[in-house]
């Protein structure tokens, strides 16, 4: 046994994020050694990595992306963006420190530490949700890395935690704070087919936001019964009478600027009314729940409080959830994940690109949108000839 990296695997390419005291921001390929694994540790070769929106967060901070501006070479490019001046007080703390991006992703075991659990990996197919991940070669503990099931490529399983367990973990809330059905925006997008998918096998109500026909089409077409386009002049009636009809009385919310999760308040109030036996000035005493996860619209949440006072409006993020729940929880969310790989939980890419093709000012403009449609998948060892 031994922990020895291959002279091919002793560095590699990580794309790094840097905020300067100017108020530019850097994004660069840097070369950077593979830390040898410790005995429980592992050196994966990635080969797959989805640009996630909480990775985009990390990746462009507060930059305004049409003053990105390109240098460097073709193998080795630098972009560099403006961020406002009136912004640069929320990237105080990143200022001077060149970040690893990227939450997780999936590739094969090349080297290992000398313990059991960590020589029983090598040569194996796994998935990793540990940070850095837009890298050629990551060390990880071996017991961060998920096992993929025989025949699953790491394309395949690159994107196995963050959406899917956000997914999941969007019913397991609603279960454990007392409603039966829910509200999802953004609902075309990878995650939002994916709670469609689970909300269908678990016979759960869903009300589904879009901001296109197209999106629309799209989750009918994968079976979705309650489908909600906010581009129409219909929305609130048909927003009203999908949560009549599902009793849905909590929603996440992938945009968070706006007027939307008003709107889903102002709707749920109206649903609860049709069905109330009195009246009361108070409003509906049913708790009426939003919870904002993302942030698609990045100006002020605006919403006018016309749902009496049964309500609540709050932030949900997957590892505090996690963490909330408690790890024999959590491993049953993830079992399921690695069980419905294939089905339930796949994910569709628009384009694969390399680590030096992400950095290219036609891809950033792309994926930076943030759009349904638009998601990327890295494979940092695309020019590697292997």
């Amino acid at each position: 046994m031994s922990s020895h990296l291959a002279p091919s695997h002793s560095a590699g390419h990580q794309l790094r994020s840097l905020v300067k005291p100017s108020g530019e921001l850097e994004l660069s390929l840097q070369s950077v050694p593979t830390p040898t694994p410790a005995p429980e540790e592992v050196v994966v070769r990635i080969e797959a990595t989805p640009i996630n929106p909480s990775d985009i967060g990390l990746l462009f901070g507060a930059a305004d992306l049409s003053t990105a501006k390109a240098a460097g070479t073709a193998d080795s490019p630098l972009v560099t963006m403006q961020i406002p001046e009136r912004l640069m007080k929320g990237m105080a703390a990143r200022v001077g420190q060149s970040l690893p991006v990227g939450n997780e992703g999936a590739g094969v075991v090349v080297a290992a530490g000398v313990s059991a659990g960590a020589q029983a990996l090598l040569g194996k197919t796994v998935a990793v949700l540990g940070g850095a991940m837009y890298a050629q070669y990551r060390t990880i503990r071996a017991d961060q890395c998920l096992v993929l099931p025989e025949g699953t490529t790491p394309a395949e399983g690159a994107s196995c935690f963050v959406n899917p367990l956000t997914a999941l973990g969007m019913v397991e809330t609603m279960l454990r704070e007392g409603h039966t059905a829910l509200v999802h925006t953004a609902a075309a997008s990878n995650l939002g087919q994916m709670l469609n998918k689970i909300c269908l096998k678990d016979g759960i109500g869903l009300v589904n936001i879009v901001r296109r026909p197209e999106q629309a089409a799209l989750l009918r077409g994968i079976g979705a019964r309650y489908v909600c386009d906010a581009s129409t002049p219909t929305f609130m009636a048909d927003l009203t009478q999908a949560l009549v009809d599902t009793g849905a009385t909590i929603a996440f919310d992938a945009t968070g600027g706006g007027k939307l999760a008003g709107q889903i308040l102002t709707c749920m109030e109206a649903a609860l009314n049709r069905t109330a036996t009195e009246y009361s000035r108070y409003g509906s005493t049913t708790l009426k729940q939003v919870y904002i996860y993302g942030g698609l619209d990045t100006g002020p949440t605006e919403f006018v409080r016309n749902f009496g006072f049964a309500w609540s409006m709050g932030g949900w993020l997957l590892f505090p959830f996690l963490q909330r729940i408690g790890e024999p929880a959590a491993q049953v969310l993830r079992q399921r994940v690695a069980a419905e790989l294939k089905t339930t939980f796949a994910s569709s890419y628009s384009k694969e690109i390399s680590l030096a093709e992400a950095l290219h000012l036609d891809a950033i403009a792309v994926y930076g949108q943030r759009a349904t449609g638009t998601k990327y998948l890295i494979n940092p060892n695309k020019a590697i000839s292997r």
